[in-house]
């Protein structure tokens, strides 16, 4: 069960999406968290509390994303 988010974070949830991914970005972090799957797109909208619940571990943080991109950049 995941006790924080904040925007940006890479989140694996318990359960697959359809599309077969469990890796989420999250696009909103307030009362209702938005996500969008990193396989194919989708948007998903979910309570806070289902949100917390339903995730498994943050893969990465919206400052280790911006590192690894920049660090990406220079190359």
């Amino acid at each position: 069960m995941l006790t924080q988010v904040s925007l940006g974070d890479c989140v694996q949830m318990r359960k697959p999406h359809a599309c077969g991914g469990n890796v989420w970005t999250v696009i909103r972090a307030g009362a209702d968290i938005k996500i969008r799957c990193q396989t194919c797109g989708h948007i998903v909208m979910l309570d806070r509390l289902k949100f917390l619940k339903s995730g498994k571990k943050t893969l990465a943080g919206a400052e280790n994303a911006a590192i690894e991109t920049a660090g990406v950049n220079e190359e």
